[in-house]
């Protein structure tokens, strides 16, 4: 399958929502072409607000138009989705119990040459913290369309990490997905990879791959939600396999990996490791280089599994 723009699915996505649902806004805070939406302002000019560079104010306005029965999605780069609304998204849109979805781009790495005042690692320790708030990121341009569909149709705050560039696909076209709930993608005995995102669950495909070639069954889980975890899913693979690495392009504090050691540490103590980025910011690069400078690599993936993995 050809690799397609994610952005270009999300605006995409929102656009046949918007034909069915009068309710579905766009906001931006000057970054409509960053984000892809311009697409969307060409067809529903009265729908789409660009607030400017006021990120604040685009949680305000999308609070607002949430109280008055919208449906707005509210985007913006994944460090200012995160560190500089966080007070207006916790108190305007979730406190409020509003029905806020707001889009964090670029997450992680996948900021490349913005560099490290752009390239959001906390986003999602920060948005954990929040009650009821719904956490995800898809994998590729398939789940990302079947995910803003349910984003839409959930009511509540939700906050998504999109990765903007093009990605191969990694599902069919009819592959289901649910908010919630993890995606198998693979099977296995020995050992558990549970990634999150465009860019660590292909390379944990192919770490199961490598671990196939040292006879080691390893099974494949997308945890595109990290709030609410999918529970259940943790716990049989944990008990199945004995072994869980997480791989996430997030601080290994306060994401995906501290949602899994959280839950197994009080209910099924189990060896883990973590993949991620270790307390350190973030800084100008190629996204491979930046990828190889802070390990978020199949080759990793693999070192940290065969260090935990059950041994039979």
């Amino acid at each position: 399958m050809e690799m397609k723009e994610m952005r270009g699915v999300y605006c995409d996505t929102l656009l046949t929502l918007a034909e069915d649902d009068e309710r579905i806004m766009v906001l931006e805070a000057d970054l409509m072409k960053a984000s892809g939406t311009m697409p969307f302002k060409q067809r529903f000019p009265e729908r789409a607000v660009d607030v400017g560079v006021a990120e604040a104010n685009l949680v305000g306005v999308a609070a607002g138009l949430s109280a008055a029965g919208k449906i707005p999605f509210a985007a913006t780069f994944g460090c200012f989705a995160s560190r500089r609304v966080f007070d207006q998204f916790f108190i305007s849109a979730n406190y409020a119990k509003l029905n806020v979805k707001l889009v964090g781009t670029d997450p992680g790495i996948s900021a490349a040459f913005n560099g490290g005042t752009h390239m959001p690692f906390e986003d999602i320790g920060l948005m954990r913290m929040i009650p009821d708030l719904t956490i995800l990121e898809p994998s590729d341009p398939v789940s990302l369309k079947a995910l803003v569909k349910q984003c839409a149709e959930h009511y509540g705050c939700t906050y998504m990490r999109l990765h903007r560039k093009a990605v191969q696909p990694l599902y069919a076209e009819d592959a289901a997905f649910t908010l919630g709930k993890g995606k198998v993608l693979k099977d296995g005995t020995d050992v558990t990879i549970i990634a999150l995102g465009a860019i660590l669950v292909p390379e944990a495909i192919k770490a199961s791959a490598m671990l196939k070639e040292q006879g080691i069954n390893a099974a494949v889980i997308d945890m595109h939600t990290v709030k609410p975890l999918d529970e259940d899913l943790v716990l049989t693979y944990a008990k199945k396999t004995g072994a869980i690495v997480t791989a996430e392009n997030h601080q290994i504090a306060g994401g995906l990996g501290a949602a899994v050691a959280n839950l197994l540490s009080t209910r099924l103590p189990t060896p883990m490791a973590m993949v991620g980025i270790h307390d350190e910011f973030g800084q100008v690069g190629t996204q491979d280089w930046l990828q190889a400078y802070y390990k978020l690599t199949a080759e990793e993936i693999v070192r940290k599994a065969l260090s935990i993995r059950r041994k039979s």
